[in-house]
This record gives C-alpha cells, structure tokens and sequence, in this order.
C-alpha cells in the first residue's frame, strides 16, 4: 500500500494517544488534585475516582495499541488475519470494562458525562464483538480462498 497522507496521519494520530494517554494515567494524581479544587467531588472521593479514572485509562490506551496493532497489518496489505479478530474482540472486552467502570462511578457522582460514555463504551464493544465475528468469517473465506489456489 502506498502511505499516504490519511495513513500517515492516522498512524500520526494513533501514535500521539497511545502516548499521550500514558501521559495522561501517569499525571493522574497531580490533574485530580487540580480539579479537586474546583469540582469538589473530585476532592471528597480522590482515591476512589483516582483508582476508576486510572483504571479506565488504562482500558482506554489497550484499545489504542489494539488498534495502532491493527493497523499495522493494513499497512502490510494483510488485514483479514486471526490476531485482528483476537484484537476486535479485545477491544470490545476493554469497552465493557469501561463501561462497568463508569457505572461504578456513578455511585460516586451521577452525570450525565458519565452516561454518555457508558452508552458510547456498551455500543462501541457491541460492535467489536459483532465485527470480529465478521473478521473471523472473512478469514475463514480467505484461508479456503488461498488453499484452493
């Protein structure tokens, strides 16, 4: 495939929140703290929401490098392979463990922020699932395809 300018952006892209989102988990204490000052929840129940938002973070930088992964097989021209389907169907799992994540949160503090990411994580990890399953079958169809040449 030729690199063009959409590839090496998205790869640009993907590259700057894989480590960027490290940046963010790792700062976590100090940026709680900030924002403590002006939202009090945040103050009230630093250790719980720094324990979830981390926890989240983390998901959130395993679904990237799922897809940094991803995308290095499309640059290779050889994207329908089992460990696209094994990341699809990661990335969805990571997507329900934020979700879950979020709904503890809201024992916390409900917002609708909250909600909103909770509906965004089931759905994203909805598709996951239901797009692995229809990698797992283009692969399959591949496989037969290649072994009949």
């Amino acid at each position: 495939m030729k690199k063009t300018n959409v590839t090496k952006i998205t790869k640009g892209i993907l590259d700057f929140m894989f480590y960027a989102g490290i940046l963010v988990c790792l700062t976590l204490p100090i940026s709680l703290k900030f924002i403590g000052k002006y939202f009090p929840h945040y103050e009230i129940f630093y250790y719980p929401m720094l324990f979830l938002f981390f926890i989240s973070g983390v998901f959130a930088i395993l679904i990237i490098l799922e897809l940094r992964n991803m995308f290095a097989t499309v640059l290779h021209e050889n994207c329908f392979v089992k460990e696209n389907v094994r990341s699809l169907n990661r990335m969805g799992t990571y997507s329900f463990c934020i979700a879950a994540v979020s709904v503890i949160r809201l024992i916390i503090v409900i917002t609708p922020a909250t909600l909103v990411i909770i509906l965004v994580f089931v759905i994203a990890g909805l598709f996951s699932k239901v797009l692995s399953k229809v990698f797992d079958q283009a692969v399959t169809y591949k496989l037969e395809n290649d072994l009949t040449i």
